[in-house]
């Protein structure tokens, strides 16, 4: 079977190794989804993609919405006519879905809402590491935790019964090693969507003016004791093992604990949180009073330990309470097993089992002639050859804001191009703060999917107060850095079918700008024309730079048979400039030692260098076509 045949057709009882975010996929489905949406983020994407794979085999709506705000309002809608609902963001994304999540929790819904957000401790692909616990708390929201796929899958369909006791949204908080996890998940039955939706008026609940959000805070905060009282009983708040030293934890968490207390051989009882908000307070203070002390487990925040604290003090509870405020474990980045072991043990006052820092001496010594290899813009991604064209039109004598995507890693040598990044859509905003204190040329970088999420009202802005800024939009018709998902340039929705396909330089010239010109950037000459117009413009200016992802052209053409010509360096011509290695900086061009040359392998035949060798020393392979 394939994945759109397990998350639709599989049954009840069978096995299968899933990620994460595909255990959650299924979940959802298990629980008769009706509407799922979602804008990709890492480490969530794989939910919604799977979504979006297996929809022809299903029974619900999945749409990617230009940004999480409107996800959670396309979600939340439903919710309210009696649909059961998925939004799924990571979890900067319900920063920009905040607005609506809080008053979506003061009107509640008729039909189950469960919101995933996928945290990323460690900032694996992330601009931050926020803990989104804290969501929780601030939107008076519950929250699921999972620690692994078959809990994902799980918790996913408690989410949504959950959601429909309380009438209100639940969060589904996951964390990247949940998401990226792949393990054996048991499957359950489907249970087929009610498909029923109905809108009944309420204007006095769902309404937020005033007078009713003074009347719902009351409700939300009834309801928030209602779900703490499902807390104390809920099956997923558990204590594991027995013994005087207590070990209080949740999410991923829990699955280095249990590694660490058998290095250790330590005998412990472990109380695995699930439900993180609202807390089994009273579960949590019994805990902490039959115990001699009690070491908290979490990544990031010490939401646990203060919660614990807390609930101890209330109580004249004295039983030590060990974590992060003594500094056995850190508030930065995700969590491993070594990091437990050796935080129980200092808190304990054991010996670590295991010398790491030999370990770690015998492995630097393994690799110390390794070289770095940093995440690099891929060979022929047109990316490259805008920014080369940018910093050649301006000389370099810019500032180059930037945004979230595949281009940001322009940061990078040889390119270098990127200056100031804060959030998606951020770059045309930071742009227009930029040219209001400095005289000198501003060029903001964003790409063609960040436009649409969050770019627009920036570049409103800029016409509105006339900044002059010069925006270029890197548009590779698609959403590459989060794995090619479709957006409103490409038309393609979520149902797999061809939507309304909207024109960038049209949005431009319909707020107002007067300069926009769309080039190719794969021609180097006419592009580097084209922005030094822009840049010399009086007034806001944006070009977009339009050509395909290089992964998604080389794979059209592998469809369609089309050959891949390579370039080659000739060593007789070639003098040892080294733009092509140094200024341009492909994945395929490589330095001997003694001149350039390209690895055919790499090469998608972009042509780029072959236009800025200034000694004409590359050429097409005519000999060596690949299909």
């Amino acid at each position: 079977m394939n994945m759109a045949e397990i998350l639709t057709k599989g049954a009840a009882g069978k096995r299968f190794l899933l990620l994460g975010n595909e255990a959650i996929a299924r979940g959802a489905i298990e629980a008769g989804l009706e509407l799922a949406a979602t804008y990709p983020g890492t480490p969530s994407s794989e939910i919604g993609d799977s979504l979006f794979r297996a929809v022809k085999h299903g029974n619900y709506f999945f749409e990617y919405c230009t940004n999480e705000k409107v996800a959670m309002e396309v979600a939340g809608a439903a919710a309210v006519a009696n649909a059961r609902s998925l939004v799924i963001m990571k979890h900067v994304g319900l920063n920009v879905a905040s607005d609506a999540f809080m008053t979506l929790n003061y009107i509640g819904v008729r039909a189950g809402l469960v919101i995933v957000s996928a945290d990323d401790p460690g900032c694996w692909s992330s601009q931050n590491e926020q803990d989104n616990r804290l969501y929780a708390m601030l939107g008076d929201t519950t929250m699921l935790e999972p620690a692994d796929p078959q809990e994902a899958k799980d918790m996913t369909i408690a989410a949504f019964e959950l959601s429909e006791k309380l009438e209100q949204p639940v969060l589904l908080r996951v964390t990247t090693r949940v998401s990226h996890t792949r393990s054996g998940v048991e499957l359950g039955s489907i249970r087929p969507p009610r498909n029923n939706p109905n809108f009944e008026r309420d204007p006095f609940r769902f309404v937020t003016v005033p007078t009713v959000a003074r009347k719902r805070h009351p409700i939300l905060v009834e309801k928030v004791k209602k779900a703490t009282e499902i807390s104390e009983k809920s099956e997923w708040n558990r204590i594991i093992g027995k013994g005087n030293i207590g070990i209080l934890t949740s999410g991923v968490s829990f699955n280095y604990v249990m590694e660490a207390i058998d290095s250790l051989q330590l005998k412990a009882a472990i109380f695995k949180v699930g439900m993180t908000y609202p807390l089994p307070k009273k579960q949590i203070q019994k805990f902490l009073a039959s115990k001699d002390k009690v070491i908290v487990i979490e990544e990031l925040k010490p939401y646990l330990e203060n919660h614990a604290r807390a609930f101890a003090q209330e109580k004249g509870i004295m039983t030590p309470i060990l974590g992060k405020s003594q500094g056995y474990f850190s508030e930065i980045g995700e969590f491993t097993p070594r990091t437990v072991i050796e935080g129980i043990s200092k808190a304990l006052g054991k010996e670590i089992p295991t010398s790491y820092a030999e370990i770690d001496n015998k492995f630097s010594e393994s690799v110390s002639e390794a070289p770095p290899r940093p995440p690099i813009l891929c060979a022929g991604c047109p990316h490259r050859a805008t920014f080369y064209e940018v910093a050649t039109a301006t000389g370099r004598k810019g500032v180059y804001p930037t945004d979230i995507g595949c281009y940001t890693l322009a940061i990078q040598p040889p390119l270098e191009m990127a200056d100031l990044l804060l959030c998606m859509g951020s770059s045309i905003g930071t742009s227009c703060g930029l040219t209001a204190v400095l005289d000198k040329p501003i060029v903001g970088a964003i790409g063609d999917s960040t436009f649409f999420h969050s770019g627009i009202p920036g570049l409103v802005n800029a016409v509105y107060n006339q900044h002059p800024v010069k925006i270029i939009v890197v548009d590779n018709q698609t959403t590459a850095m989060t794995g090619h998902q479709p957006h409103p340039g490409t038309g393609m929705t979520g149902m797999g079918v061809q939507g309304a396909q909207i024109s960038i330089e049209a949005v431009a010239k319909g707020v107002g700008v007067e300069y926009v010109k769309v080039i190719n950037p794969l021609k180097v000459k006419e592009s580097i024309r084209a922005i030094r117009e822009a840049v010399a413009y009086d007034g806001p200016a944006v070009i977009v730079s339009r050509s395909p992802c290089a992964l998604v052209e080389g794979a059209r053409k592998r469809r369609a048979n089309e050959p891949i010509i390579p370039y080659e360096v000739d060593p007789q011509t070639c003098q040892g400039c080294r733009v092509c290695t140094d200024k341009l900086g492909c994945a395929a061009a490589i330095w001997t030692g003694e001149h350039a040359a390209i690895d055919a392998d790499l090469c998608t035949g972009c042509g780029v260098c072959f236009q800025i060798c200034p000694f004409k020393a590359i050429r097409e392979v005519v000999t060596n076509e690949r299909v």
